[in-house]
């Protein structure tokens, strides 16, 4: 079982940035691959991106790429969001997630608002 808990969130400017933390606890963080998702009010869940377990490997959604870049430290067992160029569209309650057979593990989320 791995617990995830998220950090970082706020309310920054638009074209501001953010990083969110994610950290993990049980299970076998350095073996996972690792998401962070997104909720917008009134909207579905999305993909924002996602790492492998060593870091060599990152993927992004079409809307951040090239703003947004997700790093991980096994030896923390963290996983990092780093949010530049943020735009109103980017508000939403970020999630951290874990894949084992699906993403089966989340965390509580945390809160991103980005002012016009």
């Amino acid at each position: 079982q791995v617990h995830l808990t998220e950090s970082g969130g706020g309310l920054v400017q638009a074209g501001g940035s953010l990083r969110l933390s994610c950290a993990a606890s049980g299970g076998t963080f350095s073996s996972s691959i690792m998401g962070w998702f997104r909720q917008a009010p009134g909207k579905e869940r999305e993909f924002v991106g996602g790492i492998s377990w060593s870091g060599g490997n990152t993927y992004y959604a079409d809307s951040v790429k090239g703003r947004f870049t997700i790093s991980r430290d096994n030896a923390k067992n963290t996983v990092y969001l780093q949010m530049n160029s943020l735009k109103p569209e980017d508000t939403a309650v970020y999630y951290c997630a874990a894949y084992k057979d699906d993403w089966d593990y989340w965390g509580q989320g945390t809160q991103v608002t980005v002012s016009s």
